[in-house]
Order: structure tokens, then sequence, then C-alpha cells
């Protein structure tokens, strides 16, 4: 025994040399990814701002009315002929791709046509956010790093640089590396965080921020002058505004989900189109004729900058308030491509402004500010986030405190189940609730013996039920369309007699629900257990046969693992 102790702390020193070498190795992809994706949001900051935006802002305003109309429809083009048919998503792909399975990949050929369409949209005046597009980029350029040094990580570290790109998209388009961190580790799930990936990522944030600020400079995203204090009146102001804002992104959530529903994404594309672009061209008229300005047009900066004005009175600023929310709405709702992180503070912020004037309070930009925070934090369920963005986007830290207790609060009013990320999950999984995360063709058997539905009851018992002991068989026409699921009790009400001449269609089960290709393994589940049976079978859109599902396939999960590499 003595003699071994040598040996094994060799072996230790080995190991800690390995996993030391491995970490020195990912940091420093971490710090490449950092500054690719800083000059990558450049070329994207400057396209859609400096170029397009700014030229749109110097037409008649009838030109800056219709402009975002040109902007869905060049959206729309990319989306269909260069993306192949790719959804509007940006952010939520990022979000998607971080739950697939380690080998999951993004595809480049989308990846060009959402950053293109995301360009055409927000910079003819679409009112969506910059950081959509340069999270989405970030996450591409760190996954396909990733995937080109695979050699240098380990299967647990399959996504780090996924999100150090992702972290390294929001440092730089919003200039706050710490809260791109937050934000990459915080967005995957509603109450937890990837604490795996935050060291890569607060290095791939700081690359990147110091990429982006060496050609744009390092003054904040949203400067506020003067120093604040605050006292008992400011932190009722701020938990006022933490229900206010948990209740507004509730129902901001609503309306985006509802937006993304079967039915809305039903009407064909250039109806969508024409309407949105319709509202979008009213919405600019009307913030013109009664604000002086089309502050419904482009992100929302300046809307910002015009609700801090005191000048402006309270009822100028809802109706500011209502036609920013109706222009998201407008351009999300027509398959516009951007993000929802700005729009989320737009909203925050003037109904912060509303606020501190409805309690006439002097310091508007505290509530501003505070409403910032909470509506973000509420509507992506990223708390930390949204304190550390407004801390770092203001310059101004004294703001932490009234934001911590306001996002606190909206925390409690939004809802468990509310968010605008679509693929947000509530948790990390366990090791047995990631299994039933898998694709359903992890446990799907595709090589199936199926019956004809002209086959005769005792060919079916004769041929499955006692040639292969299977108590349930899939019916299948010479056109491979599934016709039901041929079952052992159903054969009982039938009278022995009439076997021979009793078709097997007049005895298949039609009721049972069918799975499709695109489920998870815990759809198959809740179907089997709703349907009373141990049998699923999986058909695609058309109703041809795909394959089935048995209960003893999920049940023997160990197997599954081995089959999907999935540990």
């Amino acid at each position: 025994m003595l003699a071994s102790r040598p040996l094994l702390s060799t072996r230790r020193q080995s190991e800690a040399r390995v996993i030391g070498r491995r970490t020195n190795q990912t940091l420093l992809l971490a710090a490449v990814t950092g500054v690719l994706v800083g000059a990558v949001v450049l070329a994207i900051e400057h396209a859609t701002v400096e170029w397009l935006f700014a030229a749109v802002a110097d037409q008649p305003l009838a030109l800056q009315a219709l402009a975002p109309t040109l902007g869905l429809l060049v959206a729309g083009v990319c989306l269909r002929w260069i993306g192949d048919g790719a959804s509007p998503t940006t952010s939520d792909e990022y979000i998607r791709a971080f739950h697939e399975q380690a080998d999951h990949r993004i595809d480049p050929r989308p990846a060009v046509a959402r950053v293109l369409a995301s360009i055409g949209t927000i910079g003819y005046g679409g009112a969506l956010g910059l950081e959509g597009p340069s999270i989405y980029a970030g996450s591409v350029v760190g996954a396909g790093l990733q995937r080109r040094f695979s050699r240098f990580f380990s299967r647990e570290d399959a996504k780090l640089l996924l999100v150090a790109g992702a972290a390294a998209g929001v440092a730089a388009v919003f200039k706050a590396p710490a809260a791109g961190a937050l934000f990459a580790i915080e967005v995957p799930y509603r109450a937890d965080v990837a604490r795996r990936n935050v060291l890569p990522a607060m290095v791939a944030a700081a690359t990147s921020y110091l990429t982006f600020a060496a050609v744009k400079g390092t003054d904040p995203l949203l400067p506020v002058a003067g120093t604040f204090g605050f006292g008992w009146r400011e932190i009722g102001g701020a938990l006022l505004i933490g229900v206010l804002c948990g209740l507004g992104a509730r129902l901001f959530s609503v309306a985006i989900n509802h937006l993304r529903s079967e039915q809305v994404v039903a009407v064909p594309w250039l109806t969508r189109l024409a309407v949105g672009g319709a509202m979008l061209a009213l919405l600019a008229w009307v913030s013109d004729a009664a604000l002086d300005a089309p502050l419904s047009l482009g992100p929302g900066y300046d809307a910002i900058a015009w609700a801090t004005d005191p000048e402006h009175g309270v009822w100028l600023v809802v109706l500011l308030l209502l036609v920013r929310v109706a222009a998201v709405m407008a351009t999300y709702g027509a398959g516009g491509v951007g993000g929802l992180f700005i729009p989320l503070v737009v909203t925050g912020a003037l109904t912060g402004r509303v606020a501190a004037s409805a309690l006439g309070m002097d310091d508007i930009d505290l509530l501003v500010v505070v409403g910032m925070a909470a509506f973000l934090g509420a509507g992506y369920r990223t708390p930390l986030a949204g304190v550390v963005f407004v801390a770092e986007t203001t310059g101004s830290p004294a703001f932490v405190v009234p934001a911590l207790l306001a996002t606190a609060a909206s925390q409690l009013l939004v809802g468990d189940s509310h968010s605008v990320a679509r693929y947000q999950r509530a948790g990390r999984l366990g090791h047995l609730e990631r299994r039933f995360e898998l694709p359903i063709t992890a446990v799907m058997t595709t090589d199936v013996r199926t019956v004809p539905p002209d086959a005769t009851i005792e060919e079916f018992l004769t041929v499955h039920l006692v040639g292969q002991r299977r108590r349930a068989v899939p019916v299948v026409d010479e056109g491979n369309r599934y016709r039901g699921m041929a079952v052992l009790d159903e054969v009982v009400a039938v009278r022995r007699e009439a076997w021979a001449t009793t078709e097997v269609r007049e005895i298949a089960r039609t009721d049972l629900t069918r799975g499709r290709p695109t489920w998870l393994v815990r759809d198959a589940v809740q179907a089997m257990e709703r349907g009373d049976t141990d049998v699923l079978a999986v058909v695609d859109n058309d109703d041809r046969f795909v394959g089935i599902v048995t209960t003893s396939d999920v049940l023997r999960l160990d197997e599954i693992l081995e089959r999907t590499g999935v540990r």
C-alpha cells in the first residue's frame, strides 16, 4: 500500500496539469472568440445604424414612414431565398442551440440570412434591437470555433464557446461586458444559470468589448448626467416600478408568444407584411404629429432620450409608450428580425418615466433607469443581467440598489411560466430528466414489420401475435400510409369462426395518438400515458408511417444514452 502512494500522487499531478492546460486553451480560444465577435458586431452595427438607419432618418417623413415596409420585405426575401425558409428568430436560436445535444450544429446559411434580415429590418426602421443579430452571430462564431478546435474540449465542455460568443455579442453591441457575460449564462433558464460557462463568457465579453470600444470609444450607451442619492421615497418608487414592470412584462410576453402561435404564423407572409407595414407607417405619422418626431422607428434609444426631458408631459409619454409597444408588435408580427432586449429596455424606461411624473418626483432619471432594469429582468427572466446592464450603460452605479429592489419585485409579479424567450427552460435538468429531453428518434424503431389493411385476423394472429409475440402492430397500406393500430384486445371481440374472413382494417384502432418525428421522448411518454397504451406509432405530416416507440424502449435509458452519445 505504501508503494502505491507515489504512483497515485504522480497520477493526480498529471491530471492537474492536463486540466490546467485545457483551461488555458479554453480561455485563449474564448479571447479569440471575443475579438472575432467584436469585429462582426462592429460590421453589423455600422451597416445597420450608421449606413441604413442614418440614411432613412435624413429622408422626408413620408419615406421614413414607408421604410419599415421595405425593411420587412428585405427580411422576408433573405429568410426565404438565402436562408431556405429559415425562421426569423435570433436570440432564441442561441437558447435552442444551448439546450440541443452536444453535436448540434448551427447551419451557416440560415445564420447569414438572419443577420442580413435583421440589418434590413432595423436599418429601415423596424422597432427591434441589434442585440438579436449580435448575440446570434456571436454564438455562431463561438460554436464554429469550438467545432474547429474540438480536440481541446471534453464532451461536458461542448457549449463553452457557444456561450462565450453569445456573451461577446451582447458585450460589444451595448458596450457592457459584465452584462453580456451575465445575460449569456442567465437567459437559457428562467430560474437558474449556466455557471459552468462563467469564466469563458467573462473573457470573451471583455475582449469583445475592447475590440468594439477601440473603434467606437468607451462612452456609456445611455449616459445619465449628475449624481443621485435615494431615500425611502425613492425606494418606494422603485418597488412600485417593479410591480408595474412585472405586470407589464407579463403582458408583453403573452403578446409576443401569441404572435408566434400557429394561427398567426399560418397567415400568409405577404398579408402579415402588408398589415405590419401599414401599422408602422401609421405609427410613424402619429408619433411625428404628436411628438414632433417619428419616435416609433428604430430600436428606440431616441425615445428614451425624449422621455427623460422634463418638459414633455406625462400624457405624451404615455402615448409614446403605447406607440413603441405597438411598433414592436407590428414589426415582430410581420416577420421582422431582431432582438427584444432593447424593446424591453425602452418599454421599462417609459414606464419609469410615467411613474416618476405620477409620483411628482424630481429625479426622473432614477425611475427611468430602474424601469429599464426591472422590465428587462422580468421579460427575459434575467434579473442580474438587467441590473448590471443599466449600471454599465448609464455609467452610474448609484442606480444599483433601487434597481435590485425593483427587479426582485418584477420577478415576483411576472409569473413562473412567462418569458419572451421561446426555448428557455425553468432550470437545469437532472440526470434522469435530461434523458426525456432527447429526440424521439433516440428511442424510435424504424425497422418494424407492419400488417396490411386487407390481411385477415387469422393472418395477423399467426404472423405477428404468435410468430413475433407482439400484442400491437401498425396497420400500413401499400403507399406507406398509417391506417391504425391492430391490437390483441380488439381481436377478442370478433367471433373465432370469423377470423379467416374479417380484415384487419375492421379492428384497427384509429383513435390512438400519433407521434411526430419532431417530438421529444417526453412527448411520446405523455402520449402513451394519455392513450393507455405501450406502443406509439410515429408518422410524418402526410401520415406516412415512420416507426414506433414502445415503453420498453423508453425504459432502457442507459442503452438510449449509449446510442445517442449523451452523458
